[in-house]
């Protein structure tokens, strides 16, 4: 039987999603106490989690994160905030899945079963997490993780595409169209200024790994990550 945990401050709301669930067929485990939310995560080794946005103490982004750094399983929010940016924030702090409130619980139900199947079921590309290398720098994007010598930083949707895309070309530059391609669909609406904001931030979070200097700004052309070995892809 696949587990569920289910982080919802309204208890009544809680009682009912959790005995649908139940009765379809998976164990639900219930947070009651916010502040130990990971703790409940890493205590049941739930399959997958739904997520209330406004949470006690600190917000469903902030545990998402958390839970990011331990594990890639599916993270679903279920919220009453519905507009476009909290759904992008979601997404950038690692959920899979945003789903509205008022929501049917067939919808629920129905979204629940399509990501553990795509997690775990007999197409899942589960058997070994995806890692991109660069010498002994380590990115995971399925949970927007940077490892170099033991040390890990989290980084946000965006960053880790950023961070992807330069460690793939180590050693070789990057355009900034490129980035703007794969970071953006639509490069139409994006501010000239914003790939900038996303180096600096990438550049914040290499800093904290003690590799600020891997990252090149070349005038007129793009950005370059020196190469520290043979970056590569595993997992593919």
């Amino acid at each position: 039987m696949q587990s569920i945990l289910l982080v919802e401050d309204d208890a009544k709301l809680a009682g009912l999603l959790s005995s649908y669930l139940n009765r379809n067929g998976f164990q639900v485990h219930v947070v009651e106490e916010f502040r130990h939310v990971l703790d409940e995560f890493l205590k049941t080794g739930a399959d997958l989690v739904l997520m209330d946005v406004n949470l006690p103490q600190y917000d469903g982004y902030y545990w998402c994160r958390q839970i990011r750094t331990h594990s890639i399983c599916p993270i679903l929010f279920i919220s009453a905030r519905d507009s476009g940016m909290d759904q992008v924030m979601a997404l950038e702090h690692g959920a899979d899945d945003y789903i509205t409130k008022p929501f049917q619980y067939e919808v629920v139900l129905a979204k629940v079963r399509s990501h553990l199947r795509r997690a775990y079921g007999t197409y899942a590309a589960a058997q070994q997490e995806l890692k991109v290398r660069n010498g002994p720098m380590v990115l995971y994007p399925e949970r927007f993780v940077l490892e170099l010598h033991h040390l890990t930083v989290e980084l946000t949707q965006k960053e880790s595409v950023l961070v992807e895309a330069l460690m793939s070309k180590a050693g070789r530059v990057v355009g900034r169209e490129r980035l703007l391609d794969l970071m953006w669909e639509d490069q139409h609406f994006i501010d000239d200024n914003t790939l900038n904001v996303y180096i600096t931030r990438v550049r914040r979070k290499l800093k904290d790994l003690g590799a600020e200097d891997l990252l090149e700004t070349v005038r007129g052309a793009g950005y370059r990550l020196l190469d520290l070995g043979t970056a590569a892809q595993e997992g593919l």
